[in-house]
């Protein structure tokens, strides 16, 4: 049930090129702090909020005190690799020089579908991916020599799946894996509006501290913003921290080209939650911070889990579909369908929940989980834009008026917000 139409021109505002940040900060938690919260007028009037600004390193004065803070702790893989094609001659034989250049950004594995299986395997993988110059590639596989790990990768373009394709990667050579051999001759792929190519400090920069699940083909920005200096001031004022990962996809790039963003297509991405952090989050319920869109997502997703498996417990693939949240009236409590969810994973035997989210959240969704969010500035007419505005009750402009009057740098390597319901 999609609801009423959601014009996405509504959430446009204007962002010149200069208040993008091509590159971070040199010291992360140096970067500006916006602070909104919603606030109640008089009776009868609207939720209005109050912004002021502060900076990261002091973003623990406005932590909710005894909260619990959870962060996404995947870690951006080199998942693009160019290969050129050897140029033949008539006669079968290679010529000198290379030929069309090729280009391969590894989405999501295929075959082991597991993130950590396919990273880890030492014979061979499937992967989807997007192929750039693909009608240059035909039948033949591509191959490019390793010398780091002596191994020689051979690459194979095989079915299409929409506009990408399912590559299959095999090498020879002992003891040598996948995410060894992308760490040695794969790109870091960093947002295209930072128009610029990766250069050796992203690998560094465009990485979270405490990133350490390997899948992610673009950072959970949010997190960029904080050291262990902040991570230890947090702590010390009795805020705990948990743990869950989302492999975020190229799909957080896409922007909503439909007039209703109701019509946009959202992508589909893994998660997983250990059955601890599980059972924290729902011992702490009220009191739960987001840091970055991609842990809200995984958070509220628990939610409607939590309710599939309160009717079955018998489901062999567990997924979250785009509007779910909005096709029906929920009655379980949140702790309810938390409960649902350690009960499954008690009866399965399982430590951790794997499940995927097609989760659209926008203006008009009720939050169950979430009760602050630390965030960056996201561009015009994104879904991201839509989740802020649903968050702070359509209130959005308010945000995004101070930021840009006050001289936020904006996107992936920009600013950062609170934001408390």
């Amino acid at each position: 049930m999609k609801g009423e139409p959601i014009y996405i021109a509504d959430y446009n505002y204007p962002l010149p090129d200069e208040r993008i940040a091509k590159y971070p900060l040199a010291e992360r938690d140096q970067s500006k702090l916006l602070v909104y919260k919603r606030v109640r007028g008089l009776e009868g009037e609207r939720m209005k909020g109050e912004v002021s600004e502060d900076h990261f390193f002091n973003v623990g004065n406005y932590i909710v005190p005894e909260s619990l803070m959870v962060y996404n702790n995947t870690r951006v893989i080199q998942a693009r690799l160019e290969f050129h094609k050897r140029r033949v001659s008539a006669d079968g034989n290679a010529m000198q020089g290379v030929g069309a250049r090729i280009e391969v950004f590894c989405l999501e594995p295929l075959a082991p579908h597991d993130y950590q299986l396919s990273l880890g395997s030492t014979t061979g993988c499937t992967w989807k991916c997007m192929v750039g110059n693909a009608k240059k590639w035909h039948d033949e596989g591509l191959e490019f020599r390793v010398e780091r790990l002596g191994v020689t990768l051979r690459v194979y373009k095989e079915s299409q799946i929409g506009n990408t394709y399912a590559v299959r990667f095999e090498w020879d050579g002992e003891n040598v894996s996948f995410a060894e051999i992308l760490d040695a001759v794969g790109e870091l792929p960093i947002p295209p509006y930072l128009n610029r190519k990766t250069e050796e400090s992203d690998l560094r920069t465009y990485q979270t501290v405490y990133s350490r699940i390997k899948g992610s083909v673009a950072a959970p920005t949010a997190g960029l913003h904080f050291t262990e200096r902040v991570l230890a001031d947090i702590r010390s004022r009795g805020i705990e921290t948990e743990e869950v990962t989302l492999h975020v996809g190229a799909g957080t790039f896409l922007p909503v080209k439909t007039a209703d963003a109701n019509e946009h297509t959202m992508h589909a991405e893994i998660i997983a939650v250990p059955r601890e952090a599980i059972k924290h989050i729902q011992r702490k319920l009220g009191k739960i911070v987001a840091v970055g869109t991609t842990s809200m997502r995984t958070l509220e997703s628990l939610y409607f889990i939590g309710c599939q498996l309160a009717q079955r417990q018998d489901l062999t693939e567990i997924h979250v579909d785009q509007f779910e949240p909005y096709e029906k009236e929920y009655t379980l409590t949140t702790a309810e369908a938390l409960q649902a969810i350690l009960d499954y994973l008690d009866k399965t035997g399982q430590q951790t929940l794997h499940a995927a989210t097609q989760i659209m959240i926008k203006p008009g969704y009720t939050f169950r989980v979430v009760d602050q969010l630390i965030t960056n500035f996201h561009q015009p007419q994104s879904t991201l834009l839509l989740l802020v505005s649903a968050f702070v009750g359509g209130d959005w402009q308010t945000i995004y008026d101070y930021a840009l009057s006050h001289d936020f740098r904006f996107l992936s390597y920009g600013d950062s917000s609170i934001l408390t319901r």
